[in-house]
């Protein structure tokens, strides 16, 4: 929900699309040129096998609601990972691949996303999104789960405060927010809809939607884009091309509740808190809006960690993300 500028995104050795051409790679704007062998190689979708060890379709007792998740590692803490708007939990297959041999790691696919299917996709409110989460974890451990961590991304870090802000996870260790905090996230609620708008909106391949979210949209990473973004499309049949499978820009109703009150949230969670940031570009306007969590961060409440060179979603740049954790 906050993607880094284009100017950050071109791969090295291309040229990516400028701000005024980024639609370059819908299809309801320029005709598809034919793929070549090269680029169908190079943007050729991952199966998510290669990073988990099973896919689990975890159907919530006395609901319409069936949530997948992918699970890998057979030893250590749980690290249950909540992808960002937009996402699915495949978001996390690098981490997890390097996660596994230390924990068990799952990652699932909230409402409205990934394969994931409920009663109402589009309820994508802050206390359903909770409620799914705590939902799914019973489910799966019972009233006596392992210890578990909780890992959020962007959306996904908000719902992780709300779930260990409730106190209704027995065993729960520890609480890792990956790039999302209360000030900058509120400021920039009101240029998603432009930003959302600005995406390139039909794909007429997978690996022209690869393609284009590394060369013009939030991704660097060549490998978790093929992993991942497969996952966050579905196929229109009237237009016989590929779109999003999640319509963000028809929930902005829920976004203001993601974020509003976050921080004291954040902070009176009673467990070990660990608060990633991407870049040191933001720091200084950070510092500033977010003066609950500065205060709370100088008084050891938790601790930060500023990652550099990756975008927004941390978790799909790093190779060694596990130290983190």
């Amino acid at each position: 929900m906050e993607p880094p500028p284009l100017s950050s995104l071109q791969e090295e050795g291309e040229e990516g699309p400028t701000v005024e051409d980024s639609s370059v790679f819908s299809a309801a704007v320029v005709p598809p040129r034919p793929a070549t062998h090269h680029s169908l190689h190079k943007y050729a979708p991952l199966d998510w096998s290669a990073y988990f060890d099973e896919e689990r379709r975890v159907a919530i007792p006395d609901t319409d609601n069936v949530f997948n998740a992918y699970t890998t590692g057979s030893e250590g803490p749980v690290v249950f990972c909540l992808h960002g708007g937009g996402y699915s939990g495949l978001s996390f297959a690098l981490a997890a691949s390097q996660m596994k041999d230390k924990a068990r790691v799952v990652a699932m696919d909230l409402r409205g996303h990934g394969k994931s299917t409920t009663n109402d996709d589009l309820d994508l409110s802050i206390e359903t999104l909770t409620n799914d989460v705590i939902a799914v974890i019973r489910t799966m451990y019972g009233d006596l789960p392992p210890a578990i961590i909780l890992v959020g991304h962007s959306m996904g870090g908000s719902v992780a405060i709300h779930v260990a802000a409730r106190k209704e996870i027995r065993n729960l260790h520890g609480l890792v927010v990956v790039d999302v905090v209360e000030g900058t996230a509120m400021a920039s609620l009101v240029h998603m809809q432009k930003i959302l708008a600005n995406r390139a909106q039909h794909f007429p391949s997978i690996e022209k939607a690869i393609e284009w979210s590394v060369k013009g949209g939030p991704l660097r990473n060549i490998e978790s884009a093929r992993v991942s973004i497969p996952s966050t499309l579905k196929y229109d049949e009237s237009r016989e091309c590929y779109t999003y499978r999640t319509p963000l820009e028809q929930t902005e109703k829920y976004w203001k509740g993601w974020y509003e009150g976050l921080s004291d949230k954040f902070l009176s969670c009673p467990v070990q808190k660990i608060l990633l940031l991407a870049g040191t570009d933001r720091l200084d306007s950070w510092f500033t809006i977010c003066r609950a969590l500065t205060i709370g961060q100088m008084q050891g409440k938790f601790q930060m960690v500023v990652i550099r060179h990756t975008g927004h979603a941390i978790q799909m740049y790093l190779k060694n993300l596990h130290r983190t954790y």
